[in-house]
């Protein structure tokens, strides 16, 4: 799984910071256009989470995911086959489906092989994840410097084949077990009560709803920043991508040591104070980055990479600990996947909330980033008391009582 993700964030690396440009001058989009096809397949992404999630407790995790990755494959090709919106913006939704659903079922798979050392396993998967988004970073910086429609076809043609490649290798990789899928026999006693599904777990769906908020930084990286860059006077336009570069690089070096800072549910819980400060920082510096002339606005943006690159690393170890410390053994797969609701809400909302902060100038920026650090400290007292009861999934009943 950890070659599997090398190979996947490699492709996804390749099309990831050069979408915008390439909705930009290839299809010839307008800025309000991408904005509202990137918003409209996220919109489409947040059923993959919770549906991914719910096959996963009923079916073999890998032929699901091998599938997943065949419908990215597919959605990738037909993005090169028109220019025409309404098909542009369906195959971006089917690409968004498959994408959040993926993400949920590797995360599961990771939690049910990883048991106990998942956040060390979280921290090199995410390491190994972002040398691949750093490769395919550079590659693509490579091609801008061509700057033709057949650079930007080829690049989108890598994306579209590394999941296929994806697919081939899933096909190799052993079923973990699962507590949702094991055989009972008339000797196993019967559950006393039936769990209570996340739907009905009030607090785990506020936290879920914080977590939309928190993982803005997602759009910031591969909305905002582009388009700063792209609708900037002063700024290169080869700077996107050499962004999207300076994030993998410190994610590969630094995740790692970091996520030792979280390595128990209470130390993660802990983080989210120090998360705030940067989410705050991180949006003074896009605020300041839209004054000044080149060399101010390009260290400014260069300085708000680093910011959010940081709150970003900071948000994958709390986000992966407490996403599975609320959740029952039994229903992992259905809480992950509302918990996937978080990142495919922000794939639909982020665009334009970034845009938004765009178009209102340093001020959007600033409270842009003052409404993340806001609701990491709401998010560090909703949970508190849910962490020093009984863990959930030590055993099913304790989630009936909630």
């Amino acid at each position: 799984m950890l070659w599997i993700a090398l190979v996947d964030r490699i492709g996804s690396g390749l099309w990831a910071s050069v979408s915008v440009l390439y909705f930009t001058y290839v299809a010839g989009l307008s800025v309000a256009q991408i904005g509202t096809l990137v918003a409209a397949a996220g919109a489409v992404g947040i059923a993959g989470a919770p549906l991914g999630g719910r096959l996963a407790d009923r079916l073999p995790l890998t032929h699901v995911l091998i599938a997943l990755q065949l419908l990215r494959a597919l959605a990738s090709f037909a993005l090169l086959t028109t220019d025409n919106y309404a098909l542009l913006l369906a195959y971006s939704a089917a690409g968004s489906f498959g994408d959040r659903a993926a993400n949920v079922l590797t995360k599961l798979y990771a939690t049910r092989v990883s048991g106990p050392d998942r956040v060390r396993y979280q921290a090199v998967n995410r390491t190994v994840a972002n040398a691949g988004w750093a490769l395919g970073g550079l590659a693509a910086a490579g091609a801008l410097t061509i700057g033709t429609t057949a650079a930007y076809q080829w690049l989108l043609t890598g994306d579209a084949l590394s999941f296929v490649a994806v697919a081939l290798a899933t096909a190799r990789c052993g079923e973990p077990p699962s507590a949702t899928r094991t055989i009972a026999t008339s000797k196993d006693p019967a559950p006393a009560t039936r769990p209570v599904g996340p739907w009905r777990d009030r607090t785990y769906l506020a936290y879920v709803a914080t977590e939309a908020v928190l993982f803005l930084d997602d759009a910031v990286f591969k909305v905002g920043l582009p388009l700063c860059v792209a609708h900037s006077e002063h700024a290169p336009h080869g700077l996107a991508p050499l962004l999207m570069v300076l994030n993998n690089v410190m994610v590969v070096t630094l995740q790692v040591p970091l996520a030792r800072l979280g390595a128990t549910t209470a130390a993660a819980r802990g983080l989210l104070v120090p998360l705030s400060a940067f989410f705050a920082l991180g949006g003074v510096t896009l605020a300041l980055s839209a004054t000044g002339g080149t060399t101010a606005v390009t260290l400014f943006l260069t300085a708000a990479a680093v910011t959010f690159t940081v709150t970003e690393m900071l948000h994958a170890t709390v986000s992966w600990e407490l996403s599975v410390a609320l959740a029952p053994d039994t229903a992992q797969g259905s809480y992950l996947g509302v918990h996937g609701l978080a990142q495919a809400v922000q794939r639909s909302v982020g665009p334009l909330a970034v845009t938004a902060a765009i178009a209102a100038g340093p001020l959007g920026w600033t409270l842009f980033g003052a409404t993340i650090a806001t609701t990491c400290v709401f998010q560090h007292r909703l949970v508190r008391d849910r962490l020093t009861r009984p863990a959930l999934s030590v055993h099913p009943v304790t989630v009936s009582e909630h």
